[in-house]
């Protein structure tokens, strides 16, 4: 990772801290988007890991399905609300996922990245993959939603093209648009057990993702 790529990453969760007063519990809305998942999340044994959990959306829909959740993220503002609003939780992690993930080989059966993973440079997102493969277990599944090309309202194909489908926004960003093709090249060493484009409006305006089921093959 380059040094411009680890300024935008830092102006980013500058952006991301300022952004959140405290907020409780009972503000937390999610939509039910691992309600497709529910099989898997109710087989799994191991601590399910929320990588860029932010506000905590998945980690309270997980809680109330009875897992076990491990909540990441690199904001400490955010990641001291979660503790505050999740007093049953075992542990919460504070850290960057580009430099790593602070879990152990063959750790868990499953990881959930919602939004997460798409802010990267072509590099910094394999590294980030090749992690997320190291903590999975034999036939552990990665659960995502990436941004698609086609999300306009949430700027897709506009600003500076850094490179394929990674644009510069107007506040200095980095996002990163999917289409097939991307999905199929970032995951052309896991097996694709779901993938699908679809809309979401938790957001406000219409949201366009993909939603995908990946396993790390065996």
């Amino acid at each position: 990772m380059n040094e411009l790529e680890e300024e935008v990453i830092k102006r980013r969760k500058e952006k991301w801290e300022n952004r959140y007063k405290y907020f409780e519990r009972k503000d937390i809305k999610y939509d039910e988007w691992l309600k497709a998942f529910n099989k898997e999340i109710e087989n799994c044994k191991t601590p399910i890991i929320d990588l860029g959990c932010g506000k905590g959306n998945n980690t309270l829909y997980l809680i109330q399905k009875g897992k076990k959740v491990i909540p990441c993220d690199y904001s400490e503002k955010l990641i001291s609300y979660i503790q505050k609003n999740f007093p049953e939780l075992e542990k919460a992690e504070c850290f960057d996922m580009t430099k790593g993930l602070p879990f152990e080989d063959n750790f868990t059966d499953i990881i959930i990245a919602d939004l997460s993973i798409h802010y990267f440079t072509k590099n910094t997102t394999y590294k980030i993959l090749e992690e997320i493969k190291r903590v999975l277990k034999q036939n552990g599944i990665l659960i995502f939603r990436v941004n698609s090309i086609n999300d306009i309202n949430f700027e897709a194909r506009q600003g500076r093209e850094i490179e394929k489908h990674l644009y510069e926004t107007e506040e200095s960003e980095y996002k990163r648009f999917f289409d097939i093709n991307d999905i199929q090249e970032f995951f052309s060493t896991w097996d694709i057990l779901y993938i699908n484009e679809e809309k979401t409006e938790r957001f406000g305006p219409e949201k366009i993702v993909w939603k995908g089921k990946v396993q790390v093959k065996s």
